[in-house]
């Protein structure tokens, strides 16, 4: 009974009411003394005691019970938030007390706390970090922003998971962080070679670039990048325009500077134009090569030549018509040095034909003329060992006919030797001159032209030549026929005489009259090299007048018309010059 009162106080104490009432009823009937009236309400206290202590110890244990409930919950709500399955010195639930329970828990959950706590700080650095560098990638950094942990996930796969993720993104911020600083060392590089400013270019993509901010403060994001290689790609297209212009500018002075035969001393002065004249766009790293005022400074000096260029033109041309008319006259090629400056002159007055056309046009003949120029020069050297041969063969006459030239005078064994050295190269003649016929002819048909010297075609003077040569054989023999007959009557004058004394002295053979001959070969006084009364040819000088040093050509060949000089070569019979 003590028991359900205890449990359910309220009955009890409307039970200890009425029991006292009727208690106090019978104490009234039966007349009980106060002593034992007292006596009995001290022991019905006590009882009450008794029952209070126990409601209390019975809320205490209920109290302990949950306590004890929410630590195994809390406890189970720990684990499960940092991944644990188990525990180490998590108590029995059936060992010891409810009080030896809780005390045995309670340092475990300390521990747990404790390691939530670190977690917790741990998933916030890892958190913290992430959100950073995704926020430097996207451009939308925030640093007030805290990241929020899940509490309810602090496991270490969970953790695991954000470490892998941040060590991604740490990699990507490092390899977009090694971009960024190539393509801030390419505009470095492309600013100082196009003469721009680098800080106010790159400051113009993000103001972190610029050297004053440290390397892991600089702008990662996509829209740094996509600037930068915009800026990138915009100043290699203007360094590539600028070298183009550079390179045709470069090209021009040279032009110009060739035209006008500029001394190397000015052209020094802008090598650093010409250096990159056939460079690639990559090989132009020079500080300043690309810079503008460099190119506006190299545009005033092709200007500033084109207009010396036209004030010079009429010179520049003669002195390139002088080369040529060089040219010919070196190869004794006939021209009209005349016609041709009246022509360059109308061309340059007229406007019609810009300047370098011309100078172009002109140095295309004079390569034509070099070109011709070297396929004659096998037969003019032939032609000149023939024509020195002809002028010795001209003093061997000369010196065959002077009667002292045995005498013991001054230099006279000089002569004699000349003359035995004549004598060999005149035999060498007439092969000499086959030679040139075999090679003029192979050259005329190579060529489909006829080969002239001077203006003269060289097979009719060869021609000439021969007809000449043949004609003095003849005199030559007619002279020693006529020498012989006049020998033969002297002798038969003399047999005369002898057969009776005559007071007269013999005739000498040498005292006949008739021509005078040569006594070592029979030569008459009709000389076939070419002496002024001859009319012989002269060769050309450079400045078109005839030189009379000495002559080019057999004699009288000049006197022949191109069609008699062309029966000639086909085998007719020349017309004879006049003496």
């Amino acid at each position: 009974m003590a028991v359900t009162e205890a449990q359910n106080p309220l009955l009890g104490e409307n039970t200890c009411g009425s029991l006292l009432k009727k208690l106090q009823e019978i104490w009234d009937e039966v007349g009980e003394s106060d002593e034992e009236r007292d006596k009995m309400l001290l022991q019905l206290e006590c009882l009450d005691v008794y029952k209070r202590k126990v409601e209390q110890a019975a809320k205490s244990r209920a109290q302990l019970l949950q306590a004890l409930s929410d630590a195994k919950l809390e406890l189970s709500t720990l684990l499960s938030a940092l991944g644990e399955k188990s525990f180490a010195g998590i108590p029995d639930d059936t060992s010891g007390t409810i009080k030896e329970q809780l005390e045995a828990i309670a340092p475990v959950l300390k521990q747990l706390w404790q390691q939530k706590e670190e977690r917790i700080k741990d998933f916030s650095d890892v958190q913290s970090q992430i959100q950073r560098i995704c926020g430097e990638i996207t451009g939308n950094l925030n640093l007030n922003d805290v990241p929020v942990v899940d509490e309810s996930d602090l496991s270490l796969k969970k953790f695991d998971e954000y470490q892998s993720e941040l060590q991604e993104l740490q990699k990507e911020k490092s390899d977009r962080l090694h971009k960024v600083l190539e393509f801030v060392s390419t505009v470095h590089d492309l600013c100082a070679v196009l003469g721009m400013d680098f800080f106010s270019t790159v400051t113009d993509v993000h103001p972190s670039l610029n050297d004053s901010t440290g390397v892991q403060s600089k702008s990662i994001s996509n829209e740094t990048l996509a600037r930068l290689a915009k800026t990138v790609l915009t100043l290699k297209e203007d360094k590539k325009q600028r070298l183009h212009k550079l390179q045709e500018l470069a090209s021009q002075l040279i032009d110009l500077w060739n035209l006008m035969d500029t001394p190397p001393e000015e052209r020094k002065l802008f090598d650093h134009v010409t250096c990159n004249i056939s460079a690639s766009v990559d090989e132009v790293t020079i500080p300043g090569a690309l810079a503008l005022d460099l190119i506006e400074q190299a545009e005033v000096e092709v200007e500033r030549l084109d207009q010396l260029k036209a004030s010079r033109m009429k010179e520049i041309a003669f002195k390139k018509q002088a080369e040529l008319e060089e040219i010919f006259a070196n190869a004794h090629v006939e021209i009209d040095p005349d016609a041709a400056r009246e022509k360059i002159l109308a061309l340059i007055d007229s406007g019609n034909i810009e300047p370098t056309e011309l100078l172009a046009d002109m140095d295309n003949q004079i390569a034509k003329a070099k070109e011709e120029a070297l396929s004659r020069k096998d037969i003019l050297d032939k032609v000149e060992k023939w024509m020195s041969a002809c002028e010795e063969e001209s003093w061997l006459e000369d010196y065959n006919r002077d009667e002292n030239r045995y005498n013991a005078s001054r230099g006279a064994h000089l002569n004699l030797k000349r003359a035995e050295k004549a004598r060999i190269l005149v035999n060498k003649i007439p092969a000499l001159v086959d030679t040139l016929v075999a090679k003029t002819r192979a050259w005329e048909e190579n060529h489909d032209m006829s080969f002239t010297y001077d203006g003269v075609p060289l097979l009719a003077m060869l021609d000439e030549y021969a007809m000449l040569r043949h004609e003095r054989e003849e005199e030559k023999r007619r002279l020693r026929d006529q020498k012989k007959y006049q020998e033969q009557q002297s002798t038969d004058q003399e047999v005369a005489f002898t057969s009776r004394p005559s007071p007269a002295r013999p005739v000498s053979a040498k005292k006949v009259g008739g021509p005078r001959v040569n006594g070592a070969n029979g030569t008459p006084n009709r000389r076939l090299s070419l002496n002024a009364h001859q009319n012989g040819s002269r060769s050309i000088s450079k400045d078109g007048k005839r030189d009379n040093t000495r002559p080019v050509a057999p004699v009288n060949y000049v006197a022949i018309s191109k069609e008699d000089a062309a029966s000639h070569v086909s085998g007719t019979e020349p017309i004879p010059a006049s003496p």
